[in-house]
């Protein structure tokens, strides 16, 4: 297998110099001395202008003669080589590609909608011209293929009731799951000479027979983690009100009193309304 070969033709402006001299005069002699066989020397100047060649900047131009491979220019300027090169434009810059939403199953099975932003360029030309058949197409199916693999290795997410919280997921773990997409982009892209620059998902959701029943569970899920909070505070609160009362001997609580002011603090403490006071104005038996 060839490999990259960067290459640097004549000075195009010298030799635009010689084109524009032999091709006017040739003519002009022609006319002044009404010799035919300063044509010969016209269509020699016309051949010649099919040598240039202008690189603009981040841009190449991969040159081949009759089928085989001669070289790359990459440096920008005017040159001129053999007006049978044929030649090639790669462009070197950066490029952005937004994949279409696709429907995938994540790893639990669900189905999930998602893209992936990719920002990449064309590292060796030799690889982006002859070893693929058109490698932005290239990108983008391996791009799609690269995105399916992706959701069916992480959950979407992980609930609280499953005990999963600290496992990596598409919805929370960012950063690790842009790494292991451009790892695996790197590696499908690498055929074709591209680098990947970044990769993240640009779009994520439950598909839309899901989605639905999928957001009443984390509408529960976060109710139930609620509420488990709420309750640590309430037991809390009710210990150390019962330790102050019994430290600073404010009043004399067995175990049955004790009991029913727990009750009522906690249904105070736990409940989603005020509650509604009432008043004792008799003994604490009654």
């Amino acid at each position: 297998m060839e490999a990259e070969k960067i290459i640097k033709p004549a000075n195009g402006y010298l030799m635009l110099a010689i084109f524009l001299v032999l091709f006017f005069g040739s003519i002009a002699l022609m006319i002044r001395y009404e010799n035919p066989i300063y044509i010969i020397t016209i269509v020699i100047a016309i051949i010649m202008l099919f040598g240039f060649i202008l690189v603009n900047p981040n841009t190449s131009k991969v040159i081949l003669l009759f089928g085989k491979y001669v070289g790359t220019i990459k440096k920008n300027g005017l040159y001129w080589a053999n007006p049978f090169y044929t030649k090639k434009k790669i462009s070197l810059r950066a490029s952005n590609f937004d994949s279409e939403r696709l429907k995938v199953n994540d790893k639990l099975g669900n189905p999930v909608m998602i893209s992936t932003i990719l920002v990449w360029r064309v590292t060796n030309t030799f690889k982006a011209a002859f070893d693929v058949d058109n490698y932005e197409n290239f990108v983008r199916v391996q791009t799609d293929a690269a995105v399916r693999k992706l959701a069916s290795m992480y959950p979407y997410d992980n609930f609280a009731d499953e005990g999963h919280e600290e496992d990596i997921t598409l919805r929370s773990s960012v950063n690790e799951v842009s790494e292991a997409l451009e790892k695996e982009l790197e590696e499908r892209l690498s055929i074709a000479g591209i680098e990947v620059l970044e990769a993240r998902i640009g779009y994520l959701a439950y598909a839309q027979e899901i989605a639905s029943a999928m957001l009443k569970r984390q509408q529960a899920t976060a109710i139930v983690a609620a509420r488990h909070k709420i309750v640590q505070g309430a037991v809390s609160m009710v210990e150390m009100a019962l330790e102050e009362l019994n430290k600073k001997e404010i009043v004399d609580l067995d175990e049955e009193r004790k009991a029913a002011m727990v009750s009522n603090l906690m249904v105070i403490l736990c409940g989603d309304k005020e509650a509604s006071p009432v008043l004792n104005t008799g003994t604490l038996n009654h």
